[in-house]
């Protein structure tokens, strides 16, 4: 090889190791500034912790979240919940939506600072904002609040409702959540009731949207309508069960004829009243009522189901008693196989709102007179007729006083027994003509139960030491025994003024403990 080629090929060499360093260096300069970005990325994604005091000093009518919301940032060491590399999550366009829409969930109290809130989602920055990211996570604390959870449970307290109420961690719900966006819609929240009560709700809504109903005005000698008769109110009437789904046509006419009164059958069922065909003021009164005071039981009543724990109808058996009904159900393999009136207790004698596991039945009870009865009724009655306890069939026992068993005791010939501190129990009744009264407030707090026998019945019926037979025995025999079941059913004592049936269709109680006001004023506050 001549000089000139060798010095050609060293140059080459020399040119060719220039290259190759330069493109070595400029590659790793290149994973250099990605690695560089990537941290830049990843300290972006978090935020100083002080800026949530500096959030609720600026926002301070969402401080009640506040634990729940520096709970949630500590668990997640202070990184954004709401945003990723690609910006604002759909979880959080979710909340936002929800927040939106907290009236379709029977919410009714403003919430603070969403103008501030509506003008910041308007961005579309994906670059993370600190105070969209504190106002999502507080509106989502109030979404589970207002709309999952409900009032606290020392407000619920206050209305005298004492069922156990489900603990939910929403921080760890949240982590659910954000996987899974869709989460949030399924019918899993709440208990069944609370979704029919949600779409009688919005029918109610649109209705009065339309305009509701008019007030049924009757002349000042009005005493009832009867079948067959005819009358403007008669009109008035079959237009307003129109409106209302109690009949299908609202064909105008006066005379009150044989569809009319299918639907008044309909109407009084659902509202509480004694079944005949007589229409009465108190009945027109009811239909009177505003198309917004039924809207708002709607939404204290959907209050309510947020309190219930979603396992209850999960049991094999369980038994609920609904006050203002004036009914008892009992469910086995989630359907209900009896269905019975109930008497409760008087306004000044309220039946409490609770659950308990009954465990025991007592066939031929003695009746052991509270103290309260005793002194302020029985002990006057002896006063003035020394012969008071014979008569009643009562007797000393030690310092306090009994009622023997027998058919006039005054619980009957059976009660059923789930230990609790308020001594309530279900029992069966001798005044069997108080189960025929529309209104049926009678008692000292406990039940009393129109079917006894027929409970008896279906809750031994899978107990080989019982037959229909040995328990009407032992209810008629005059001696007080005890049976303690070989498995506890759940028994549910609640407070309900509107409940929505199987078929759709609503049903509206009377008030008798006066709570819904107090609820509802609880909701405007909250």
């Amino acid at each position: 090889m001549n000089k000139a080629r060798l010095y050609a090929f060293l140059l080459m060499l020399f040119v060719a190791s220039i290259c190759l360093t330069s493109w070595y260096c400029a590659n790793n300069e290149s994973k250099e500034i990605a690695m560089v970005k990537k941290k830049q990325e990843s300290f972006s994604l978090s935020f100083d912790s002080t800026l949530v005091e500096t959030f609720y000093a600026k926002y301070p009518k969402l401080i009640l979240y506040k634990k729940q919301v520096l709970s949630l940032y500590q668990k997640n060491n202070f990184d954004f919940i709401w945003y990723d590399k690609k910006g604002r999550k759909e979880t959080a366009d979710v909340i936002y939506n929800k927040i939106n829409n907290l009236f379709e969930d029977g919410v009714i109290t403003k919430v603070p600072y969403k103008e501030t809130l509506d003008a910041l989602f308007q961005k579309t920055s994906a670059k993370p904002d600190i105070d969209v990211e504190l106002f999502l996570s507080n509106y989502y604390f109030y979404y589970t609040n207002k709309v999952l959870q409900g009032i606290d449970d020392s407000k619920s307290n206050e209305l005298e409702w004492y069922l156990p109420r489900e603990k939910q961690s929403y921080v760890t719900y949240l982590d659910s959540l954000l996987v899974d966006p869709k989460l949030i819609d399924k019918k899993e929240q709440h208990i069944e009731q609370y979704y029919k009560l949600k779409t009688v709700l919005k029918k109610y809504r649109d209705l009065e949207q339309k305009g509701g109903w008019d007030s049924i005005t009757v002349p000042k000698d009005f005493v009832s309508i009867k079948p067959g008769d005819s009358s403007d109110v008669v009109a008035k009437i079959r237009t307003r069960l129109f409106l209302t789904g109690d009949i299908d046509v609202d064909s105008g006419r006066k005379l009150y004829g044989f569809a009319l009164q299918q639907a008044v059958l309909k109407y009084k069922k659902r509202n509480g009243f004694k079944l005949d065909k007589i229409i009465l003021p108190k009945h027109i009164d009811e239909m009177n009522v505003p198309i917004s005071s039924r809207i708002k039981t709607i939404i204290v009543n959907m209050e309510r189901c947020r309190w219930i724990a979603t396992d209850v109808a999960k049991a094999k058996e369980f038994i609920v008693v609904n006050i203002p009904s004036y009914h008892l159900r009992y469910f086995k393999d989630g359907q209900p196989v009896l269905n019975s009136k109930v008497v409760v207790g008087s306004m000044m004698n309220k039946t409490v709102i609770f659950s308990g596991m009954m465990s025991y039945i007592v066939f031929s009870p003695y009746w052991n007179v509270p103290t309260s009865i005793k002194e302020k009724e029985i002990l006057p009655g002896i006063a003035k007729n020394k012969n008071y306890l014979a008569k009643h069939n009562m007797e000393w026992n030690g310092a306090n006083i009994r009622q023997k068993p027998g058919k006039n005791n005054s619980l009957g010939l059976v009660k059923f027994l789930f230990p609790n501190s308020n001594n309530i129990y279900l029992h069966d009744s001798p005044a069997k003509e108080l189960f025929n009264q529309e209104k049926r407030a009678f008692s000292h707090g406990c039940i009393r139960v129109e079917k006894p026998k027929e409970l008896a019945n279906l809750i031994l019926e899978d107990d080989e030491n019982w037959t229909p037979e040995k328990i009407d025995a032992a209810m008629n025999k005059g001696k007080e025994s005890w049976y303690t079941l070989k498995n506890k059913i759940p028994v549910y004592i609640g407070y309900f003024t509107a409940w929505v049936d199987a078929d759709g269709t609503i049903n509206f109680y009377k008030d008798i403990y006066e709570r819904d006001e107090r609820l509802a004023a609880m909701l405007v506050e909250e």
